[in-house]
């Protein structure tokens, strides 16, 4: 029995690769009782100790642990929802411990030069998270399912929501605002169900989702794996390159929609 999150696209890394692997871990540690908190709390301290054993020059090590830092981390979502414990607290921690662990990781590789390698991977990732909020929205889809469970510590969430508003808040907004400003100035106005449909295709998710963290993560390990880490940090240049040509893309998409009334009107015209 499967309890992933059905998404309008799949990762492979996660689906074929990690997912599984999880899932086989799901019923005994349903039937311990472990807190899914728990496990976002041991890969977030995986993830930060491989990116100090990269600050000293280690790379096979670290390549591993990220691999089992990667696995955790699809399987406390699955165990959450296997045994009714999502909230509202594992969301955001495991969103935070994520930016953590990339923060550890490429400083570890790049030095000074890792914090914005940082910002750079977050952009790309919030953009796979904007793309399918939109995707859904457009077609009156939930995005979120509401948690299971209540019982977070009102101190500890908002703690936690505090650190969400102060980093991923100001980035989403630039980027939702760059996209909705591109939409309209292609739409010439207020866009119709129909161009939000044009422009929320399934395949702009299929790229993204592809670029999701447990694809990052095994692509790093294998970089490291063949002591080629450089080849990794220059990737994601290239990955917001590729998901700003997709933006254009999509764009055109809606330009197709709204040639179509001029397309028709041409054909039952005089000719």
């Amino acid at each position: 029995m499967t309890h992933g999150k059905a998404r309008p696209a799949r990762e492979w890394a996660a689906e074929r690769l990690f997912r599984p692997l999880a899932e086989r871990l799901v019923p005994p540690l349903a039937r311990c009782r472990v807190n899914p908190l728990h496990i976002v709390v041991t890969h977030t301290a995986l993830g930060v100790f491989a990116g100090a054993l990269l600050r000293r020059g280690h790379h096979v090590t670290p390549a591993v642990l990220l691999q089992v830092k990667t696995l955790l981390d699809n399987l406390d979502g699955q165990l959450a929802r296997a045994t009714a414990q999502t909230t509202e607290t594992g969301r955001y921690l495991d969103s935070e411990g994520d930016v953590l662990v990339n923060a550890a990781v490429l400083v570890g590789l790049a030095g000074r030069w890792g914090l914005p390698l940082t910002a750079l991977l977050s952009l790309v990732l919030t953009v796979d998270y904007l793309w399918e909020r939109d995707h859904r929205a457009a077609r009156d889809e939930v995005f979120r399912s509401p948690p299971a469970s209540h019982e977070d510590d009102a101190r500890v969430l908002a703690a936690l929501k505090l650190a969400y508003a102060a980093y991923f808040t100001p980035q989403e907004r630039v980027l939702d605002a760059l996209f909705e400003r591109r939409l309209i100035a292609v739409t010439g106005g207020p866009p119709s169900p129909e161009q939000r449909l044009a422009y929320t295709p399934r395949a702009i998710n299929r790229v993204a989702v592809n670029l999701g963290l447990s694809t990052q993560l095994l692509a790093l390990g294998v970089c490291l794996a063949l002591h080629r880490p450089k080849v990794y940090l220059w990737s994601l240049p290239g990955q917001a390159f590729l998901l700003a040509s997709v933006q254009v893309w999509r764009e055109g998409q809606v330009r197709k929609v709204l040639a179509l009334p001029a397309v028709a009107e041409g054909k039952d015209g005089p000719g």
